[in-house]
């Protein structure tokens, strides 16, 4: 189907290849290897002569329709489907990266992207060296010593900071770098980083883009020479392959995720309100509130604040925060995100437990900081749950 089709209706029509069935949903292909008339066709396939599958760690029809419509549903030429999230973070990472190079990172990362950034790329004698997401002196001060590859959150999880992409991609171009961005929380709806320069985009499709707990898997979005030449090589020989089943249950989840991501960010951004006006709240962390440090920003980069909301409470301890959560009766406590079910989670003791106190300080992650995924129950459900879970805490902190 052609790209330039609105967003929505790509969603519905995208990269469906039909079989001679003429089946009206995607087919699921759950097979390992496939077979040949001729030996010759077989050779002339490991050659890459022709586009005859070969076996399902390397393509699958399946996986290819959810990465061609992934692809058009992302703005960009290709996609490559992996198992998770963190497998795309890997993987765009490694196929390029060499010893002795260098990566410049946003400091606020997913745990397992902190980790993968500090702890495994210097082991392969990569440097890596973060930098605040929103310090200009400190991103030309760390490109002018040097730097191969970037990688940057926008919105970081789980403060929900906003970067310049334009400006960064801009500087980091100048010195003929790569910019990774994981574009996990603004989701393919919101943001395109393409637009701001970005040259390649990950995707942890387990959130918003399954959008129901139910799978994992992840993506690469880029070039058609970078897709073909420099990460397909590398995902076809270490194996991090997105399976069929999995490709199948994600494209049914591409369907709706417009239609998803646009409701829950509508609550998003009426809890976010509703928190901001509480006595119990001494912080509101959400990219379209108005007090938002980069609201601006985020306004121009980003068509709505997203189902993601960060909050710190008033002379607030990890007790308060637990007794926060532990009230919660609509929401879930689940370290997981984008769901249809509104989930909680306490970050410092889970997604970035692994950071020491200094680094989660660094990073803006405080003892009573609680992340809220907003999901597709009643609007006034949710704000009603919020309301008594904050009055639970001001009635346990009355009694202490």
């Amino acid at each position: 189907m052609d790209k330039k089709k609105k967003q929505q209706t790509f969603a519905v029509h995208g990269g469906q290849q039909r079989s001679a069935f003429m089946e009206t949903s995607e087919a699921l292909y759950l097979t390992s290897g496939y077979v040949y008339d001729k030996a010759a066709e077989a050779a002339a396939a490991f050659r890459g002569d022709n586009e005859h599958y070969i076996y399902s760690r390397f393509s699958n029809p399946t996986v290819t329709m959810f990465e061609e419509k992934m692809a058009g549903i992302g703005g960009s030429e290709a996609c490559w489907a992996t198992a998770t999230g963190m497998a795309a973070v890997f993987a765009s990472l490694m196929c390029q990266l060499r010893a002795g190079q260098r990566v410049v990172a946003s400091r606020t990362l997913f745990g397992s992207c902190d980790y993968i950034i500090r702890m495994l790329l210097p082991r392969f004698g990569i440097e890596s060296v973060l930098v605040d997401g929103d310090d200009r002196d400190g991103w030309q001060q760390a490109f002018a010593q040097g730097v191969d590859v970037v990688f940057l959150e926008t919105p970081s999880n789980p403060t929900l900071g906003i970067i310049d992409m334009d400006w960064v991609c801009g500087e980091a171009h100048k010195h003929g770098a790569c910019v990774i961005v994981d574009n996990v929380f603004a989701t393919p709806v919101l943001q395109n980083p393409f637009q701001w320069g970005a040259d390649i985009v990950v995707y942890s499709a387990t959130k918003h883009i399954d959008g129901q707990g139910r799978c994992l898997g992840g993506a690469v979005l880029g070039t058609k020479a970078f897709c073909q030449d420099v990460l397909k090589p590398f995902i076809r020989n270490t194996g991090p392959s997105l399976s069929p089943f999995n490709a199948w249950v994600l494209l049914k989840g591409l369907e709706t995720l417009r239609l998803r991501v646009m409701k829950q960010s509508e609550s998003a951004l009426a809890v976010a309100r509703y928190l901001e006006e509480s006595p119990m709240v001494a912080r509101v962390f959400y990219p379209y509130l108005e007090s938002h440090p980069q609201h601006g920003l985020a306004v121009k980069q980003m068509s709505a604040g997203g189902t993601m909301i960060s909050f710190e409470l008033v002379d607030g301890t990890q007790e308060k925060a637990f007794a926060f959560l532990d009230s919660l009766t609509c929401f879930r406590i689940s370290n997981n995100l984008g769901d249809s079910r509104s989930l909680a989670v306490h970050p410092a003791t889970t997604t970035h437990h692994r950071l020491t106190v200094e680094e989660r300080a660094a990073a803006g992650i405080s003892e009573h900081l609680v992340r809220l995924s907003v999901g597709l129950e009643d609007e006034q459900d949710i704000l009603a749950d919020v309301a008594q879970a904050l009055a639970g805490v001001a009635s346990t902190a009355r009694m202490v």
